[in-house]
C-alpha cells in the first residue's frame, strides 16, 4: 500500500485522524453511507442510510382538510384582510416531519499494548507526515495510511455494501456495531448477535425505535486472513496476528423481524463473485444471531482480492458517472498538494475552487440514489439532525442539484424523480384536502416517506405554497431537454399539475386578471403584513411555466389550449416603486428585503422567463430586486442562490461577492462537506453540493435553442477548461479559455438551429447530429 494522495483536484487529503464526525471523510452510494475517520488505534466508520428516518408520528400525519373553508378565505384576502391566512388551519400544532439519523458506528480498537502506530502518529500530529487519510471521488474511496497499517473504505454502487479493509502485520482488533452516538434515545431496544463462521465472523446490531413497530438492522461479515479470531462478549469479537481484515457491511430498515441468517449469506456470496457478476437480492426478514464456537477455524482467504474485486466492480458506475465533467482552473501546483483544512485557508485559490467542484460533484453523486440528497446529504453522526435532516424543497433541494442536468448527473435527476413520483398519491390528497382540486401540491418539507403536507404553522403556512410541483419538476424538464427524450412520467405530472391550476385559479381581479390566492413567498411575508398573501412573484411564475410547459407536452390537444390560455390570462409581474421586482405583484404589497430565500426571483433562476436578452426591463428590475436583497442570517443556500440567479443576470462582481461570503465565511468542514452558517455551525450541504452549478453558471447557460458563454466569469478565474458538460440542446460541450480569448468545442447528437450568445453578441449557430463545431471566442 503506498502513500500516494489522489491526482490534481480528485480528492481530498489529511494529516490526521478526525476527532469530529463533521470532519470525517465521505463515501456513498445514494443508500448506504460512511464516515469514516481514519484512525489507526481507535478507527470508527460510522454507517447512514436513505431510509432511516425516525417514527414520531408523522409517518400517519395527513394534510388539513380546509378546503371547504377555501373561498371565504379567497373573498377576505382580496378585500384586503391580509392577516386571514393566519386561521386558516385546523388547529394543530407545527409537526416536525421524521427525522433522519445514523445507524451505527463500526468500532475497530487496537487493544492497549498491541498499537503499533502512536510514535508515528505522534510525528504527523507535531512534524507533519505524508497524507494519513485521503479520500479520492474517482473511486469514492476513503484511505488511511500510517506506519505498517492501512484502512481502505468505500461504498459500492452495484452491490449496495460498505466495504472496508484494514491491514497490518500481525493484526490485532476489536471489533463491534455501537449505536451509541449522540442523540441517540435512551429507549431505543438494541439486541446485538455475534456468531463465528468460517471465513471469520459475523456481527449484527437491531434497534427498535421507541414505542413502534419500525426498526433497523445491520450485518456485519468478517473475513479474516491469518491469525485467530474469537467472540468478544458482548456483541463484538477479538481477532490476534491477522494479516488483513475485510468487513461488508448492509443495514435494513423494517418491520417485524429480519432475517440475519439470509443477509450473511447474501454478504458472503460477494467474497465468492467475479467482476461483472449481478449482486444478491434483499433477504427476506427475520432475526437470527445465535453464538457459535469459540473459536473460528484457519482462515484461507487470499488477501486483498474480495476487495479488488468489489472495487472493479463499483468504479465501472461510479468513476464513469464522477469523470464525465472536469473543471481545471490551472491552478498552483503547490496550493493543489495542500490538505484540504489548508486549502480553505486560502478563499481566493484557484486550487480551492477546483477542489470544492470536484467535491461538490463527488458528495452530490455519492448522496444521490433511490433518494435525492438530504438537507445533510446522505450523512450525519448525530441523531439531533437541523430541520429533521429531511428534504426542504422550497430551496435547497433544487439548489443542491442545480448542477445535474448541465454537469452530467442523470443519476442525481433519476433520484429526484424517484422522490417525486414515489409521493404523487400524497401530492393528489394534499390539493383534494386544502384547496378542493384535482392534480398535485408538493409538500416543501419531506423525509422522503410521506409527501403529505403536514408541517406548517402561524409563522410558516407552507400548506399554502402551491408552487413546488412545478419547481420539482423543472429539473425533470431540463433532463428531458439535455437527453432529447421526454419520459412519459414527466409528460403525466405536468398534465396533473395544470390541472391543479384549472381548478385552482378562479378568483380575478379588477382587470380580469386571475389571481393566486393564497399565495406564499418562502419563506417571507410582505412589509408590515402577514404570510399569506396573494399573488406572490413565485407563484405567478410557476403558473405560468407549469401551464405552458404541460401545453408544450401535449401539443396540439384540446387540454394544451384551454392551459395555453389559462397562463394568458394571469397578471404581469410588477415593478415596485425602488424599480426592483417586487415579491408581490399586487399592489400595496410592499417589499421586505433582507430575507435569506430568493423565491421571487424563481423567473430568472431556473426558468428563463426573465432574462437580459428577452425582457431586457423586467431582467433590469429583477437585477434591481437582487441588488437590494440582505442576507439576513448568512445562510449558505441564501449566498448561493444570490450568485446563481445573478450569473443569470451577467453580474460577475455579484457572483464573486456571493461566493466570498461562503470561501470567508468558515463554512467548509476539512471532509469539504459543509455548514449552514458560517463558522461551521450546523452541517449541512447546501453550500457543498451548491457550487458547482454556480461555477458552471458563471460560465454558460444553454436553453433548447440558445447557448450562452461567459455570462458572468469570475475574474479568479482568468484561465481554465471545463469539459464534458451538456446543453439543453443536446450537446456536450468542452471550453478552454485563457485571458480575452477563448475556444469551444460543441458535440451535438441533434441537428438543430441555436442562438448563440457571447460578450461580443449574438449569432445563429447551425448543428449537425455527430458533427464537431469548433467556436473561436472572446470571453469579455
Amino acid at each position: 500500500m503506498t502513500e500516494e494522495r489522489p491526482a490534481l483536484a480528485h480528492g481530498t487529503w489529511e494529516p490526521l485522524p478526525a476527532d469530529r464526525w463533521e470532519d470525517a471523510f465521505l463515501s456513498g452510494n445514494g443508500r448506504h453511507g460512511a464516515l469514516v475517520f481514519g484512525d489507526p488505534d481507535s478507527d470508527r466508520v460510522v454507517v447512514t442510510h436513505h431510509t432511516l428516518v425516525r417514527p414520531n408520528g408523522g409517518e400517519h400525519a395527513r394534510p388539513p382538510r380546509l378546503a371547504d373553508r377555501l373561498g371565504t378565505l379567497q373573498t377576505r384576502l382580496l378585500a384586503g384582510d391580509h392577516t386571514a391566512a393566519e386561521s386558516f388551519t385546523d388547529g394543530r400544532p407545527l409537526r416536525w416531519v421524521q427525522p433522519f439519523h445514523p445507524a451505527f458506528q463500526i468500532r475497530l480498537d487496537r487493544p492497549h499494548g498491541t498499537r503499533r502506530v502512536p510514535q508515528a502518529l505522534d510525528h504527523a500530529r507535531t512534524q507533519g507526515a505524508p497524507a494519513r487519510r485521503f479520500v479520492d471521488f474517482t473511486t469514492g474511496e476513503a484511505t488511511a495510511v500510517c506506519a505498517d497499517w492501512s484502512s481502505r473504505v468505500f461504498v459500492s454502487r452495484p452491490d449496495d455494501v460498505v466495504v472496508q479493509q484494514v491491514t497490518a502485520p500481525g493484526l490485532t482488533l476489536d471489533i463491534r456495531l455501537d449505536h451509541r452516538l449522540p442523540g441517540a434515545p435512551l429507549a431505543l431496544g438494541v439486541g446485538h448477535g455475534a456468531l463465528l463462521t468460517p471465513e471469520g465472523a459475523v456481527l449484527s446490531l437491531r434497534a427498535r425505535y421507541p414505542g413502534s413497530d419500525r426498526a433497523y438492522t445491520g450485518v456485519t461479515l468478517i473475513a479474516v486472513t491469518g491469525g485467530s479470531t474469537e467472540l468478544a462478549p458482548p456483541g463484538g469479537v477479538h481477532i490476534t496476528g491477522a494479516e488483513s481484515v475485510l468487513l461488508l457491511t448492509r443495514v435494513r430498515r423494517h418491520t417485524g423481524e429480519l432475517d440475519v441468517t439470509a443477509e450473511t449469506r447474501a454478504l458472503r456470496a460477494l467474497l465468492t463473485e467475479r467482476p461483472g457478476a449481478s449482486a444478491p437480492g434483499p433477504a427476506a426478514p427475520r432475526h437470527d444471531a445465535a453464538p457459535g464456537p469459540a473459536t473460528a477455524p484457519p482462515r484461507g482467504l487470499a488477501p486483498d482480492r474480495p476487495y479488488d474485486s468489489l472495487l472493479a466492480r463499483h468504479l465501472t458506475e461510479h468513476r464513469t458517472a464522477y469523470q464525465r465533467v472536469t473543471l481545471d482552473l490551472r491552478a498552483d501546483p503547490a496550493e493543489r498538494a495542500l490538505p484540504g483544512s489548508e486549502l480553505l485557508k486560502r478563499p481566493r485559490s484557484a486550487a480551492l475552487l477546483e477542489r470544492l467542484f470536484a467535491a461538490g460533484r463527488y458528495h452530490l453523486l455519492s448522496a444521490s440514489g433511490i433518494l435525492p440528497p438530504r438537507l445533510t446529504g446522505l450523512w450525519t453522526g448525530d441523531w439531533n439532525t437541523a430541520w429533521s435532516g429531511a428534504f426542504t424543497t422550497d430551496a435547497n433541494l433544487n439548489l443542491q442539484t442545480a448542477s445535474a442536468a448541465a454537469a452530467a448527473l442523470p443519476e442525481v435527476t433519476e433520484a429526484l424523480a424517484r422522490l417525486v413520483h414515489r409521493q404523487l398519491p400524497d401530492w393528489r390528497e394534499n390539493a383534494r384536502a386544502i384547496f378542493g382540486a384535482r392534480g398535485v401540491v408538493a409538500p416543501a418539507h419531506t423525509d422522503g416517506e410521506s409527501g403529505h403536507i403536514y408541517h406548517f404553522s402561524r409563522e410558516y403556512p407552507l400548506h399554502l405554497w402551491t408552487a413546488g410541483a412545478d419547481w420539482l419538476l423543472k429539473p425533470l424538464v431540463d433532463h428531458d431537454d439535455t437527453r432529447g427524450e421526454r419520459d412519459p412520467r414527466t409528460t403525466a405530472l405536468l398534465a396533473e399539475t395544470a390541472r391543479f391550476y384549472e381548478d385552482f385559479l378562479t378568483r380575478t381581479d379588477s382587470a380580469g386578471n386571475l389571481v393566486v390566492v393564497p399565495s406564499y413567498s418562502p419563506e417571507n411575508r410582505p412589509a408590515g403584513g402577514s404570510w399569506g398573501a396573494v399573488n406572490a412573484a413565485m407563484d405567478l411564475s410557476a403558473a405560468r411555466h407549469a401551464l405552458l410547459t404541460a401545453a408544450a407536452y401535449h401539443p396540439g390537444t384540446a387540454d394544451a389550449a384551454r392551459w395555453q390560455a389559462l397562463a394568458d390570462r394571469l397578471p404581469p409581474h410588477r415593478v415596485n416603486a425602488d424599480g426592483a421586482l417586487a415579491e408581490w405583484a399586487r399592489p400595496g404589497l410592499e417589499d421586505t428585503y433582507d430575507h435569506r430565500h430568493l423565491s421571487h426571483l424563481y423567473g430568472v433562476w431556473p426558468l428563463d422567463e426573465i432574462t437580459p436578452h428577452d425582457t431586457p426591463e423586467l431582467a433590469a428590475a429583477a437585477h434591481r430586486a437582487l441588488r437590494l436583497r440582505g442576507a439576513e442570517n448568512d445562510s449558505a443556500h441564501g449566498h448561493l442562490h444570490h450568485a446563481l440567479i445573478a450569473a443569470r443576470l451577467g453580474d460577475a462582481d455579484r457572483v464573486a461577492r456571493a461566493l466570498a461570503a461562503v470561501l470567508d465565511g468558515d463554512f467548509f468542514h476539512a471532509s469539504l462537506m459543509s455548514a449552514h452558517y458560517p463558522g461551521r455551525d450546523v452541517y449541512n450541504a447546501d453550500a457543498a453540493h451548491t457550487l458547482p452549478g454556480v461555477l458552471i453558471e458563471t460560465l454558460l447557460h444553454s436553453t433548447p435553442d440558445r447557448l450562452v458563454l461567459f455570462p458572468a466569469l469570475p475574474a479568479a478565474c482568468p484561465e481554465g477548461e471545463l469539459s464534458g458538460v451538456r446543453t439543453r440542446f443536446g450537446a456536450a460541450l468542452d471550453l478552454t479559455w485563457s485571458g480575452d480569448t477563448a475556444t469551444a468545442v460543441l458535440r451535438p447528437t441533434r441537428t438543430h438551429r441555436i442562438e448563440l450568445l457571447t460578450p461580443s453578441g449574438a449569432r445563429p449557430l447551425e448543428l449537425v447530429a455527430g458533427e464537431d463545431r469548433v467556436l473561436e471566442l472572446r470571453t469579455r
